[in-house]
């Protein structure tokens, strides 16, 4: 009725603590994010594969940019705070004080990362007891999960395990500084130690493995409190982590969820009538969320459990409440093609071009690959052109962090010309890779017929065009680009009360933007890249054989 006064709208702040950066924003009722901000955190790489993080700097940046997306908001309308990140192992003593996971002793440092890989002697021993916990992550552990990383300070750092009082996964942390609770997600227990929904911890594994002191004080020290991601931690934020993040006391804070779990709560519940979707009118099991940043995951759900070798899970509840997960993933994307750009001899003059042209070098070389492409489809310039992506080991489906990376075809060139088909041969071969992943998981049982994609990647046109190309299947990319705060900001709408279930939250606040439609008549060329594509892994089991024999 005309000047009847309009409710007040509901917002909910999402903080995503991301490998390099965290972020937070301020969403709205309706999935739209109002307010962004973003603080780059320090990663320490003391040696190879050994990477570590700080998890006092980590909050701090919380901290920052919470206080900066909540400006000038009314207090009383921010409802509630929901957390993710990294699936990073956080170290502290009894008095919860940051504790070394170095030998140098820097306590400050005691973060591992999830993509540290010191722990490779730990994970093979641990694949080698086949015990039963294991068939609950594709038959074999990856070193990126938290068993291993556990072994490993015991065995390699007694001292900072003696004064061990909890061992977090940084969602977790996050929510405990928030609310002073030392509660575990089911998301990251499930996902990452091993818990079951139905079963919880289970004893003999520990024992098995050498960390039966886990068992002794009934698991404290990894979690005995384990709620559904987005229920209400406790009493909600305390008055000091109100201070430090400029928000209101008491606000209902979320139980965290993974990163990548996060986007795909973002995108996959999304209502997409009238896109003429093969998965409309389907259950979202059609569906495989696929969040591309560092590196890739693939989030398939299932009514009933999938167990898909070489893929993680059947995880139940950890990302949507009742269906069972499971979660592929490529452990260097993002990171793999930074790595072959700015690597290659012409980067300096792509820069500089690209600086000229006021582009990122990303924008100026898809324009550079249009300019040399002639009459062909651009993908069409790597026919002679092959890489295998596994620059930092394979996590699915082939579960083997010992393979290395491959490229078939280099000339003596050394121009912006041959930088950017290797740019392109190196986005072709993570797109091969999904095709891998997903004809895996559709062999097992899932029924996949649509990509929803989210995280820094999904922003590249080119990345987003090759995987609808190679896979064969369409795209959907979300309204919002940041998918993955819009999950974060999803789980503390849900903590508030504001909405009956996740899946309703989802279908409320996840919205499509654009969807990418694969060139059908380019599958005879995709379907000889991928039969390239799976013998380069066969040749290089093969001389590896050859040269260990």
């Amino acid at each position: 009725m005309p000047g009847e006064k309009q409710p007040a709208v509901k917002y909910y702040v999402g903080v995503d603590v991301g490998s390099a950066s965290v972020r937070a924003a301020l969403v709205d009722e309706f999935g739209t994010v109002v307010a962004h901000a973003e603080k780059p955190i320090q990663i320490w790489e003391p040696r190879p594969d050994h990477y570590e993080q700080s998890s006092a700097d980590i909050w701090a940046a919380c901290c920052s940019v919470t206080k900066e997306v909540v400006r000038g908001v009314n207090a009383s309308q921010i409802r509630g705070l929901g957390f993710d990140a990294t699936c990073s192992l956080v170290v502290v003593d009894k008095q919860f004080q940051p504790l070394a996971v170095n030998s140098e002793g820097q306590n400050h440092r005691n973060v591992i990362m999830w993509m540290d890989h010191r722990a490779v002697s730990q994970v093979q021993r641990i694949n080698a007891t086949q015990h039963r916990v294991l068939n609950y992550v594709g038959g074999a552990m990856s070193v990126e999960m938290q068993p291993p990383k556990l072994l490993w300070i015991k065995e390699n750092l007694p001292e900072s395990w003696k004064k061990v009082g909890y061992f977090f996964d940084l969602p977790d942390f996050l929510s405990w500084k928030a609310t002073g609770v030392a509660a575990r997600s089911l998301c990251t227990v499930v996902c990452k130690w091993t818990y079951t929904s139905d079963r919880g911890w289970d004893d003999s594994f520990w024992k098995m493995i050498g960390l039966e002191d886990l068992v002794k004080d009934k698991y404290e020290k990894i979690g005995n409190h384990v709620l559904s991601p987005g229920e209400a931690v406790g009493k909600g934020l305390t008055p000091g982590a109100a201070e430090d993040l400029g928000l209101p006391e008491g606000i209902a804070v979320a139980a965290s969820l993974i990163d990548a779990h996060a986007g795909g709560l973002g995108v996959i519940g999304a209502d997409v009538k009238g896109h003429n979707l093969p998965c409309e009118n389907q259950p979202i099991t059609s569906r495989v969320a696929m969040i591309c940043g560092t590196s890739s995951c693939h989030m398939g759900v299932s009514e009933t459990p999938i167990f898909v070798p070489g893929v993680w899970g059947p995880y139940f509840s950890a990302m949507v409440p009742g269906l069972w997960l499971n979660e592929g993933g490529q452990s260097a994307t993002g990171k793999l093609i930074d790595h072959v750009v700015r690597g290659h001899v012409a980067f300096p003059e792509l820069e500089a071009k690209a600086s000229a042209s006021a582009h990122s070098i990303y924008t100026y070389l898809n324009s550079h690959l249009d300019l040399i492409k002639k009459s062909l489809p651009v993908g069409f310039l790597t026919v002679d052109l092959h890489v295998w992506p596994d620059f930092h080991g394979n996590r699915s489906p082939l579960t083997d962090l010992t393979l290395k990376g491959m490229v078939v075809g280099l000339t003596l060139s050394r121009g912006l010309d041959e930088l950017a088909l290797i740019y392109l041969a190196t986005i072709q071969a993570i797109a091969l890779g999904t095709r891998h992943i997903l004809e895996v998981m559709q062999a097992a049982g899932h029924d996949i017929t649509t990509l929803f994609l989210c995280g820094g990647l999904s922003k590249n046109p080119l990345f987003v065009q090759m995987h609808a190309d190679i896979t064969g299947k369409p795209v959907v990319l979300s309204k919002e680009v940041e998918s993955v705060l819009v999950g974060a900001a999803i789980l503390g709408a849900c903590a508030s009360g504001d909405f009956a279930s996740i899946q309703e939250a989802m279908a409320k606040m996840g919205k499509i933007g654009r969807v990418v439609q694969p060139n059908h008549e380019h599958k005879r060329f995709y379907d000889k890249k991928y039969e390239v594509f799976l013998k380069l892994v066969e040749h290089q089991r093969e001389y590896r054989s050859i040269m260990n024999s």
